[in-house]
Formats: structure tokens, C-alpha cells, sequence
């Protein structure tokens, strides 16, 4: 498939960011939201879901719709450690396949090609820059949230500190500050500086997409290829980059939570932030939404602090964080076509912007959006878009399971000192160049 896509958020998004703000990442699984019962009807939907942690949003959502126009729509949750798209694959086999589901990167929607509905027609498509489209197929993936990857930090913690997060802009600037936080650790009540987690079965998605997605992009223009293209051309990667990237991890492994760093789960790294535990937090904006509903006494007692993010800075000079739509809902070619459109269009409007921004604390990606979410992230994500300090994601081209079998266990042996930083580099380059091989 040539792609055309819309992975470069600029012009006219900074102003849906100022006006709409919020967004979330899937972390666990929902195992009783599996269906296995054969194709809806014409008055229901199913549309699958990855993000389990708006799964009741979502489900307001659907009761909703159902008021407005009688049609049932079936939200199934997965998230975390799930296979979405091998789940997928297999509804297809069972011939069980849902009417809208997600895709995230790029070789999800490979996948499916040719049986994903063009809505290049539809009316939502002109009030968006987020929409994935294809070169070939067309308008194949509807945006419902912008997203943000950067160093979280709890702005009080920084502030008590005397550490200014605008001066974080390189790997010494960086190590500086966590050496300051770290002397002054028992004042400000913390259990460590980071919360970084390399554990690798389940949080393979922040080390091997994430955080490995800021040695991509971090620094870089928005269109500005030139790693991933080096990745995709037989894994290649640029060792004095590597290098320093790995000096930043090596910092994540010295100044990180030892309780959390190789065995952790994401519900303990987010619930340790939001109670003021860490200064940093190696998540992004999508941790908003634990915070404020999961974790809100816990983030209330600890003050309801400001968050911020800071670049990945691993090189000198680098002042961007990564920003894009994270995945896409699509439309199954053979599913109730008509009803899946209908709903999808009535998702981009008023009553529902309503619910996914406030409730659900997505970041819009509808222009016409009026609504701004009751989310600690809202305001900094739309800063660093007006600021034109974004890069984008391209781990998104990356071939399809590379963090969940390749990468994600090299960031969790460095954490549990099985590699130094150089045996680190190897071995990642290594494994790249093996995954690519295959």
C-alpha cells in the first residue's frame, strides 16, 4: 500500500489542540468484553476498541447513540498486553469479524487492505487534519484523539526543587536535573526521580514504541524521515545517536523506582506519579485520564499538581515532543457499512465531542470542536503546538511487532544490568537488524 498519511499535525491542528484538549494510552486487558457471537444486525453495531481505559466513556457514548437513534453500538475493550490485531485476525477466520475497529501503526492497516471503507465523502473528513489516509484506498481511518510523547514531570515537584523544565533541553541539562531532584529526594517526599518501567511483557509498548520513538524523531522536523528511513531499509540504525540515546536510558536505570524498574506494572508507574512519588514519569499525555478518574484521591491528596513535559533531550539542542493521532477507527468493508458511517459522522459533532473530550479527555481532532477537557495535559500539549515544537511518530512505520518481540526485552536486560550501555547498543542493533531480516 503507498501511503499518503496523515501522520504530520500542523497549520490549522494548533488550533484544534488550543480548543480541545486531553487524550489517553491502552494499558490493560478487559477479558469479559469479548464477543463471540456472529455479525450484528442492521441496528447494531460492534466496534473494537484499544484504549480500555475509556472503556465506560465509551459505553456512555454508545447509550447515547442508541437514545439519539436507536441503533445499539457494542464497545469491546482491549488494551495493554492484548493482541489487538491478532484478536482481529481471528474474528476474521470465525468470520465474527466487528463493523469498527481499531488501527494503530501503519501495519495494522496492511492488514486489512482492501476491506476498509473509503470515507473520503464523508463530512467529517473536512474538519480534521488527523484523518488516515491512504494513496490508494483513500480515507481509511477516522482520528478521534491527538496524543503527546515527552518526559512527564510533576511541575510543583520541579518548582519546590529550583529546577526549571525550559532549560531541559540536553542530555547534561537533563542529568543535572536529576541529580539536583535526587540530593533533595527525602525534602520533597519521593521515591525516586523516574518512574521508567522496563518490564517486558506488558510494557514492551512505552520502551520498544515510545520511548525507542524518541530515538526516531526526537529534535526533528515533522517531516524529517531520516531514521526511520534508516530502519526500514534492512534496520539500519545510526550508532552515534543510539549512543547517546542510550546514555539518557542508562539515566533512566540509575534515577528509576528499583520496585518498578524491571516488574512494575503501568497502573503502579502512573498511580506512584499521580501520588507525587516520582518527579518524572516516562508516559504521555494519555496517563491524564488515570489520573483523573482511577487515581484522583490519590493525585488529589498529593495537591492536584501541574504536569509538564520536557523533550526526550538525549542531544544537544533537541525541543520538540512527539505529538500525533495514535490509532484510527476503521470500517470493515463487509459490516453494516451505512450504520458504522452514520455513527462515525455523529462522533465528530457536538453531543459527542462532548463526551470524548470531557469525559473520555481526548484531545479533538476536530476543528469545530468547542469543548476542553478536565485534563492535567490539555494546556501543555496545546502549547507545544502553537510553539511549532512537535515532531512526529514515526514508530508507526516500524514492522509489525518489533517492540513486542524484538526490542522490548533488550530495554528490560539493560535494566536489570544483563547488558551495559554498549552491550545495549549491540544487541538493540542487533535485534533490529534480525527483525528486518525476517
Amino acid at each position: 500500500m503507498k501511503k499518503l498519511l496523515a501522520l504530520l499535525l500542523t497549520g490549522t491542528m494548533a488550533f484544534s489542540l488550543a480548543a480541545c484538549g486531553g487524550s489517553s494510552d491502552g494499558s490493560s486487558s478487559d477479558k469479559d468484553s469479548a464477543k463471540t457471537e456472529g455479525k450484528s444486525d442492521g441496528k447494531t453495531l460492534r466496534l473494537v476498541n484499544g484504549k480500555i481505559e475509556v472503556d465506560k466513556q465509551l459505553k456512555k457514548l454508545a447509550e447515547l447513540y442508541k437514545e439519539e437513534t436507536g441503533v445499539t453500538v457494542e464497545i469491546e475493550s482491549m488494551g495493554g498486553g492484548v493482541d489487538i490485531q491478532g484478536t482481529l485476525k481471528g474474528y476474521y477466520q470465525a468470520n465474527n469479524m466487528p463493523d469498527i475497529f481499531v488501527n494503530g501503526a501503519i501495519p495494522d492497516f496492511e492488514n486489512w487492505e482492501g476491506k476498509l471503507v473509503d470515507m473520503s465523502d464523508e463530512a467529517w473528513v473536512a474538519d480534521t487534519d488527523a484523518a488516515y489516509v491512504d494513496e490508494e484506498y483513500g480515507t481509511i481511518g477516522f482520528p478521534y484523539t491527538v496524543e503527546a510523547v515527552g518526559l512527564t514531570y510533576n511541575a510543583d515537584i520541579l518548582k519546590k526543587a529550583g529546577v526549571d523544565p525550559a532549560s531541559i533541553t540536553s542530555p547534561e541539562a537533563m542529568k543535572k536535573a536529576f541529580e539536583t531532584l535526587d540530593a533533595k529526594k527525602d525534602e520533597l517526599g519521593l521515591t525516586a526521580v523516574v518512574g521508567y518501567c522496563a518490564e517486558a511483557a506488558n510494557l514492551y509498548w512505552s520502551t520498544g514504541n515510545h520511548i525507542f520513538g524518541t530515538y526516531l524523531d526526537s529534535g526533528l522536523k515533522r517531516d524529517d524521515t531520516t531514521y526511520i528511513d534508516m530502519l526500514m531499509d534492512g534496520g539500519k540504525v545510526d550508532e552515534e545517536r543510539l549512543t547517546n540515546f542510550a546514555d539518557m536510558i542508562a539515566l533512566f536505570n540509575e534515577y528509576s523506582d528499583p520496585a518498578l524498574l524491571v516488574s512494575g506494572t503501568y497502573d503502579q508507574q502512573i498511580l506512584n506519579f499521580a501520588s507525587g512519588k516520582y518527579a518524572f514519569v516516562t508516559q504521555g499525555s494519555w496517563i491524564g485520564a488515570t489520573m483523573t478518574d482511577a487515581d484522583k484521591d490519590a493525585y488529589k491528596a498529593a495537591g492536584n499538581f501541574e504536569v509538564g513535559m520536557v523533550p526526550y533531550a538525549f542531544e544537544d539542542g533537541q525541543d520538540t515532543i512527539l505529538t500525533n493521532s495514535p490509532s484510527w477507527w476503521s470500517i470493515y468493508s463487509e459490516g453494516n457499512v451505512e450504520e458504522a458511517k452514520a455513527f462515525l459522522q455523529w462522533c465528530s459533532e457536538d453531543a459527542a465531542q462532548q463526551i470524548l473530550v470531557e469525559e473520555a479527555g481526548f484531545i479533538s481532532p476536530f476543528k469545530s470542536c468547542k469543548y476542553l477537557a478536565n485534563d492535567p495535559f490539555a494546556q501543555t500539549i496545546a502549547d507545544w503546538q502553537a510553539a511549532d515544537k512537535t515532531s512526529a511518530w514515526h514508530w508507526l512505520y516500524m514492522k509489525e511487532g518489533l517492540a513486542q518481540n524484538y526490542t522490548g526485552q533488550v530495554f528490560s536486560d539493560f535494566a536489570a544490568g544483563n547488558l551495559d550501555k554498549e552491550g545495549f547498543v549491540k544487541t538493540l542493533s542487533q535485534v533490529i537488524q534480525s527483525a528486518y531480516a525476517n
